[in-house]
């Protein structure tokens, strides 16, 4: 039987749990108005409240919760450690707790090898081996890979935004307002990243925490190192009663020559980095179009 057979039978068997999945989850709202519009009873039954919620609710939900409970209690504490971090440096994306991170790491895993199962019988080989080991790796690497990757994108926008945001702030204390002011005005200002980690940073001094140790608690979330600097400025200050309109002043002046540099940086790599695309790929084919005609006469002159 061929991978191609194989893989569309599994396809089919898996869209029957997913339709459902998503009948059963599509009524949920109509049984959850009726529960609401039922009116007070004298007692309420269990059976049928739980059978109420949708099959997500009732199935699902407790799935990823045992799956990834046992996930948990498989893999070392320092690897559990260094996934939240991956989570919190990405922003704790919404609906992506460490439980169901963690439950999509066995999951992809489980499905890679499944994949690489039906491939070996297939056609066995030591190199399908090797390639389905790579294969397992990689589906239950592929959850890491992304937090990775979303945190490094995160990491860059705050780097950009960080100088712009370091004058708005400059120019709120020179009109008048005190740093934490400033602050909470940058915070507001704008929508991403950097805004929203200034924002949780003023609601933690609000919350009672000293201001040194918020400032910490935001370098901690980023790991930026022009941040990092910058509120090491700050706090030292702070400290020394320096005033805070000079370490502003100083610090946007720094961190836009910081950002000038990096885009020279990256200009000046642009041509190393399409030099190969353009050995590999667009001079083959100029080189095809400019001789092929004068090699096809060639040939039939001497033919």
């Amino acid at each position: 039987m061929s991978f191609v057979l194989l893989l569309g039978a599994v396809a089919v068997v898996a869209a029957f749990p997913l339709l459902w999945w998503a009948v059963s989850g599509a009524s949920s709202s109509s049984a959850v108005a009726r529960n609401l519009t039922a009116g007070a009873s004298s007692f309420t039954d269990y059976r049928s409240a739980v059978l109420a919620r949708s099959a997500k609710e009732r199935a699902v939900g407790p799935a990823v919760e045992r799956l990834a409970d046992r996930a948990r209690r498989l893999t070392p504490n320092g690897m559990v450690e260094n996934l939240e971090r991956r989570i919190l440096l990405a922003g704790v994306p919404e609906g992506w707790p460490l439980e169901r991170v963690l439950a999509a790491k066995v999951v992809g895993g489980a499905a890679a090898a499944g994949l690489v199962v039906l491939w070996f019988l297939d056609a066995p080989g030591p190199g399908r081996v090797v390639l389905g080991l790579g294969g397992v790796a990689f589906g239950y690497l592929l959850a890491d890979i992304l937090l990775y990757n979303a945190a490094t994108k995160r990491q860059q926008a705050i780097q950009r935004e960080l100088a712009d945001t370091i004058d708005q702030m400059l120019i709120s204390v020179e009109a008048g307002l005190g740093f934490d002011a400033a602050m909470v005005r940058a915070g507001r200002s704008g929508d991403g990243p950097l805004h929203t980690e200034l924002a949780r940073t003023m609601q933690d001094v609000q919350a009672g925490l000293a201001r040194s140790d918020a400032l910490q608690g935001l370098v901690a979330r980023t790991e930026v190192d022009d941040l990092r600097h910058f509120v090491l400025a700050v706090i030292q200050a702070d400290r020394y009663g320096v005033a805070i309109s000079k370490v502003l002043r100083v610090q946007a002046a720094e961190m836009r020559v910081k950002r000038r540099q990096r885009a020279e940086e990256a200009a000046m790599k642009l041509p190393v980095k399409i030099l190969f695309p353009m050995v590999l790929f667009i001079l083959p084919v100029i080189f095809i179009v400019l001789l092929g005609p004068a090699a096809i006469r060639i040939f039939g002159a001497l033919g």
